[in-house]
Parts: C-alpha cells; structure tokens; sequence
C-alpha cells in the first residue's frame, strides 16, 4: 500500500513520496506534506525556470530564489513563469 500525507498543495490525503527530495529539514518536511504528484509538478516547472531563465544551479541566489518560487508553488501563490510558456490544454 502507498504511502499517504495530507498534501499542502491540493488539500487532501494523497501518495506520498518514496523518500525525502531534498537533503535536511526542508526536505523531511517536503517529505511529510507534499503528495508526489504535487512534487512532479514542482519538478516539471522548477526545469522550466532553469532553462527558460538560463539559471546557474552553483550561484546561492539561483538556488534561493528556486526554493522561495518552490515554498510559492506549494502554497498555491503566484510563481513567476517562463517567457513564452503554454500549459498544454486538455
């Protein structure tokens, strides 16, 4: 049986994921309040970020400013979107 946590994102009891994303306590909590579909979500857009903005993962800011558009995403507040970019429609 899946692993299930009360996502932050939708709301609602969902699939967890297998195992902390991140490194530490940011991702332990990630780990216990983020579904792994709200996580793929995150994946998807984070790469997005990185190469629309050409963003370089070794400069601290980059990495700062990804874990605010994240913390953002989660709670369902205004992220910032890369230049161009269509969502595909259902």
């Amino acid at each position: 049986m899946a692993r299930t946590v009360f996502c932050r994102k939708y709301q609602q009891e969902m699939e967890g994921l297998d195992m902390p994303p991140l490194p530490g306590s940011k991702g332990q909590e990630v780990y216990e309040n983020v579904s792994k579909q709200a996580w793929e979500e995150w994946q998807a857009q984070q790469t997005r970020l990185i190469n629309e903005k050409h963003l370089n993962m070794l400069d601290p800011e980059t990495r700062r400013y990804l874990m605010e558009q994240m913390e953002r995403f989660f709670d369902n507040e205004e992220v910032d979107q890369a230049q161009g970019y269509v969502p595909p429609s259902s």
